[in-house]
């Protein structure tokens, strides 16, 4: 009879935990893109610099993104064989299709699965255009959605920006804003004008280039 509650609450055991493991890793091997576990909360590696200096131990600066609530916080591991629970992510391609109350909504290009998402897992939501493919991340083990990547690179049209100045068109110093298609404004050079096709990088939300 014993023998069998403990299987029992063995098998309870794993069933409760197995939506929690993760992998552990050193400082070491963190790198952009990656998701960790930290206090019970997932961040995602937007940035990381392994510093050595003459005197000490090597360590690891990092710049974390915080999947709950978005803020950005930098992190300093003090050693870089310091244990880190890693996440295990799945990227999956879904297409954006409409929105409503309920947030963001979204087919699988594959499956033809639907889903929505808060608009504040989306990072510089306001230029993703309708149709527009992004990477939706996946916590494996939990199978709940963290946040959502729009392509490094969009295309958009300048639905409208004051023109340029005569004599300015042809710098690239000197900026303007300028309102897309998405309704978002960023800042474009002087010689580009209404109508014009960009490409926009949606990490910085600076101008890219001049679709000819």
């Amino acid at each position: 009879m014993y023998l069998q509650i403990f299987y029992y609450l063995c098998r309870t055991e794993k069933i409760l935990t197995k939506n929690y493991i993760f992998m552990t890793i050193t400082a070491s091997d963190i790198k952009i893109g990656m998701c960790i576990e930290m206090d019970g909360k997932t961040f995602l590696v937007v940035d990381f610099q392994h510093c050595k200096p003459g005197k000490g131990p090597a360590f690891v600066r990092s710049k974390l993104k915080n999947l709950e609530n978005g803020y950005v916080l930098e992190k300093t591991f003090s050693s870089v064989s310091q244990k880190i629970e890693q996440v295990r992510v799945e990227r999956r391609p879904y297409q954006f299709t409409y929105e409503d109350d309920l947030g963001a909504h979204f087919m699988h290009t594959e499956t033809f699965e639907e889903i929505n998402i808060d608009k504040s897992l989306i990072e510089n939501y306001d230029l993703m255009a309708d149709g527009q493919i992004v990477e939706v991340m996946y916590h494996t083990d939990k199978d709940i959605v963290l946040a959502a990547e729009l392509p490094p690179i969009v295309d958009m049209d300048v639905t409208y920006t004051e023109p340029g100045i005569k004599g300015d068109t042809a710098s690239t110093n000197s900026l303007k804003p300028a309102t897309v298609n998405t309704g978002a404004t960023i800042k474009v050079p002087l010689f580009i004008n209404t109508g014009d096709k960009i490409r926009v990088d949606t990490r910085t939300r600076e101008y890219y280039e001049r679709i000819k």
